[in-house]
């Protein structure tokens, strides 16, 4: 088994395309076959550079590996469509010698006001095959004037049937189907006729790939039949649509795989997404590593019908995936985007066989200069790990660590609109007091002198009257982890300065 996901340099990578680099992954993985990363760069004056290596950076990222391609070479290269011109320039010679393909010297005006002819009168738009009979004489004089051209494949008159892997047998009239073009010079194929010369030199023995491209398979088999090709096994994918049942767009959400990367979204979760959009296991499980889907994986359990991006779902995929991590490894995550601190460099160094990176002790708060251990860091992600949907927003939830004064309005430090200067002066006394500094004491003492305050103010057991301006004193903030876990991680001196603050 043979697959290939050929992605065009012309764009990142998108959510649809890595869906579809996913299922080949996955099939080749549990059949024992290969996949080919093949890029698809005939359309040289959009494709970049970047845009491949973000497609081969995002890849690797998900953990979605190949066989053969262009970074890792193979026995059927080259793996760039810009680099195999001489193997696309034989079979189009072939095709014009054989009569299958013909030079069309029809300009652009000509053909668009002949489609607005037909659309006038309600015909369908398809090209008059005015060049198609056109004789050898005609055809070299206007070659030796050098008038442009593009060659057509002469379309047969006959049905195209297949059996689609996903979604079973399927039929085409040719009819339906134009003398369409395949190459705008002898050297330069255009999508149908290169993909199908690549698929065949580099024996693709399967190919998955989007509902989208189903139209194109009736003329890829055409010329496949004309070239003496044998035709793989074609698989088509659902659609991606957004929650309102329209084609997904940027309207939804990011569709760049680098975007959700960027905004904190894990591989883990992202594999476990994509593997949902039209395909199901056919039981109750929805958590997947990417382990178990090549396992389960299969086409008989793919959908045909359209697949719904929910990214509810995303981000609650995404936050159960952080609730498992290990609060070492999520720290680590976390760090990139806590943009109020920065690493201490040491001096010490690796050895060779760990590369020889430098050793970061510690890290730095920018605003006070003050130096914080990772172990520190550690505490501070963990008040939140049950809280966050995605990393990016551990920068705001926990920024009042790192900021050497709190702004907030003094209204705020108000619970249920009373004056906060008695509240407040009862705790300073009492944090003042407190000689062990652990979460399980401070609960206790501040627990205890919440409900004796209610009490003496005459608002029963309510704690709000304290823990209400404590939160606001601590982290400026309306909402945030327990005021009492924050006070835990900072300090006496920092949380005692913080509620003298807050009195002032």
């Amino acid at each position: 088994m043979r697959l290939r996901f050929p992605p065009s340099p012309t764009g990142v990578l998108h959510i649809g395309n890595a869906r579809t680099a996913l299922f080949n992954f996955l099939l080749v993985q549990k059949e024992k076959g290969n996949l080919i990363l093949r890029i698809e760069d005939t359309d040289q004056e959009r494709s970049k550079a970047s845009f491949e290596q973000d497609i081969v950076t995002n890849l690797k990222w998900l953990g979605i590996e190949w066989h053969e391609g262009p970074d890792i070479g193979g026995q059927y290269g080259p793996y760039r469509q810009s680099e195999r011109e001489e193997i696309y320039k034989k079979h189009i010679k072939k095709l014009i010698s054989e009569n299958k393909a013909y030079y069309c010297f029809c300009s652009p005006e000509e053909l668009n006001a002949e489609k607005q002819y037909q659309m006038s009168i309600g015909k369908p738009t398809q090209y008059s095959q005015k060049c198609r009979s056109m004789s050898q004489v005609e055809i070299n004089q206007k070659l030796k004037e050098n008038q442009p051209f593009i060659i057509r494949f002469k379309t047969p008159d006959k049905e195209i049937k297949f059996s689609d892997l996903i979604r079973g047998e399927i039929k085409f009239d040719t009819k339906l189907i134009d003398d369409f073009a395949i190459a705008k010079s002898v050297e330069k194929p255009l999508y149908n006729l290169a993909v199908t010369i690549d698929d065949f030199e580099m024996k693709i023995s399967h190919i998955l790939r989007g509902e989208d491209l189903l139209p194109n398979t009736p003329k890829q088999i055409l010329i496949q039949e004309a070239l003496g090709f044998t035709t793989p096994l074609y698989g088509h994918l659902p659609v991606i649509l957004g929650p309102d049942k329209s084609k997904l767009s940027k309207r939804h959400g990011a569709t760049a795989i680098e975007e959700y990367k960027n905004d904190g979204y894990l591989k883990e979760t992202i594999i476990n997404f994509l593997a949902f959009l039209g395909w199901n296991p056919g039981d109750e499980k929805e958590i997947y590593s990417i382990k178990e889907l090549i396992k389960d994986f299969s086409l008989e359990k793919t959908q045909k019908s359209a697949a719904i991006f929910n990214l509810e779902r995303l981000n609650y995929l995404n936050g159960f995936y952080i609730r498992k991590k290990d609060i070492s490894e999520l720290t680590q995550l976390c760090i990139p985007y806590l943009d109020l601190i920065e690493p201490v460099i040491a001096t010490e160094q690796y050895p060779p066989a760990y590369g020889g990176q430098q050793l970061i002790h510690n890290y730095k708060i920018k605003e006070t200069g003050e130096t914080i251990s990772f172990p520190y860091l550690e505490k501070i992600i963990g008040l939140y790990q049950e809280r966050l949907k995605k990393l990016s927003e551990i920068t705001e939830l926990t920024s009042y660590f790192f900021q050497k004064e709190l702004s907030y309005d003094k209204a705020l430090l108000k619970w249920k609109e009373r004056d906060p200067k008695d509240a407040l002066d009862k705790l300073e006394k009492e944090l003042n007091n407190i000689e062990e500094w652990k979460f399980d004491n401070l609960n206790k003492k501040l627990s205890e002198l919440s409900l004796d305050f209610a009490q003496e103010i005459g608002e029963g057991k309510n704690r709000g009257y304290i823990m209400w301006p404590l939160r606001v004193a601590l982290t400026g903030k309306k909402s945030s982890a327990g005021p009492i876990e924050i006070a835990a991680v900072l300090g006496k001196e920092k949380t005692l300065e913080r509620v003298k603050k807050a009195k002032k």
